[in-house]
C-alpha cells in the first residue's frame, strides 16, 4: 500500500492527548490521525453542502430538523 508520509507539529499537551487517545482506541498514531482528518473533511464537506443547499432553498427550519 502506498502512503503519504508527513511530518507534523503540535503543542506538546495536544501531542500527549492525541497519543493517549490513539492508545485507548487501540490504534497507531498514524491511523488515529488519518481517521480524525477524514472525519474533519467529511464534516467540512457536509457543512459546505448544507450552506449551498440553504442558499438555494432557504434556511432549514427547526420544524424540519425535528422530523
Amino acid at each position: 500500500m502506498h502512503v503519504d508520509k508527513m511530518s507534523i507539529s503540535m503543542e506538546p499537551q495536544l501531542g500527549d492527548d492525541v497519543r493517549a487517545a490513539a492508545r485507548r482506541a487501540g490504534m497507531s498514531l498514524s491511523a488515529w490521525l488519518a481517521e480524525a482528518a477524514a472525519a474533519r473533511l467529511r464534516r467540512q464537506a457536509l457543512g459546505e453542502f448544507l450552506a449551498d443547499w440553504q442558499a438555494e432553498h432557504g434556511q432549514i427550519t427547526p420544524e424540519e430538523l425535528a422530523k
